[in-house]
């Protein structure tokens, strides 16, 4: 058996016509434009290209795109003045910070003081109690993510055991929390595994689908693998570089290995990865639907 590829990329832009369809539909029947805020704070490379990234997407799909880069040595006080600015203009749905941020910025605060309304990473304590109740507005990006391509791809989870590898509150604590709501793509008994868990290929045999987030290349090998499983691996490793300068990438499953065990795989790059930033782009409409009371 070789696993059969589920692609992020064409998964993703699936979800991208359709959204920009319904800004197309927002603009024309209620005249609203969704607006996506970025702050930026120095110019880390990966944190600049995730925002590049972003302000992209937003522009594609019709959005109102607001970005504010500023130095590394901002003080607090002036980055917590341009949250509340952005709480309260009403062309802005959406609002994100760039994590990580400076050493001298208090992160928590900067993150508790978005309006939970334009909260669209679903990072604010009070949309993961809402997550947690199954009652969200708005789901952290990469776990929304890996739901849609678990449903897109036609994959039952429904009754389906599956084994979590990673406790993050970005990407492990809550999609075991979406999968084991009683919801459609969900419905799933769940097993969280993480750095102290005895025996982990125990769990991970177990598995029907098995979620890998565990910041470690090829962590996941074959042999901790049943026959016929889901994999998707969430890893995004640089374990080298090309004689062209481009960065070699590896995920935290041993892909070359599983994929011989597999049913369905999520390559890297191009599985869950361009599935983050899309998830983005559908929460930010959602928050312009909700603050104009359409459903």
């Amino acid at each position: 058996m070789t696993a059969k590829l589920i692609s992020g990329t064409e998964v993703a832009a699936q979800i991208r016509a359709e959204i920009k369809q319904e800004v197309e539909q927002l603009k024309a029947k209620h005249n609203i434009v969704p607006g996506l805020a970025t702050v930026l704070l120095g110019l880390d490379p990966a944190s600049v290209s995730y925002i590049t990234g972003k302000e992209k997407a937003a522009k594609e799909l019709g959005f109102y795109s607001e970005r504010i880069d500023l130095p590394d040595n901002t003080p607090q006080q002036e980055v917590m003045a341009i949250v509340n600015r952005l709480n309260n203009d009403p062309k802005i749905h959406g609002v994100l910070v760039q994590v990580p941020l400076p050493k001298h910025i208090n992160e928590t605060e900067v993150l508790l003081a978005i309006d939970p309304k334009k909260d669209v990473d679903g990072f604010h304590p009070f949309n993961v109690g809402k997550m947690v109740i199954g009652e969200p507005d708005y789901l952290p990006c990469t776990p929304a993510g890996i739901q849609q391509l678990l449903i897109r791809s036609g994959i039952q989870t429904d009754g389906a055991e599956v084994v979590v590898v990673g406790r993050s509150n970005i990407v492990g604590k809550p999609i075991a929390n979406i999968l084991l709501q009683k919801a459609k793509g969900a419905n799933a008994t769940v097993t969280v595994c993480h750095t102290r868990t005895k025996d982990m290929a125990f769990h991970t045999r177990r598995a029907d689908i098995l979620i890998v987030a565990a910041g470690r290349p090829k962590a996941i090998t074959a042999d901790m693998v049943k026959e016929g499983a889901v994999v998707i691996d969430v890893g995004v490793n640089r374990i080298g570089m090309s004689k062209s300068g481009k960065a070699i990438l590896a995920g935290d499953v041993d892909f070359d290995a599983v994929k011989e065990k597999a049913s369905f795989i999520t390559p890297v790059p191009g599985g869950v990865g361009p599935m983050t930033i899309t998830m983005l782009m559908q929460n930010t409409l959602k928050a312009a639907k909700l603050t104009a009371g359409i459903k």
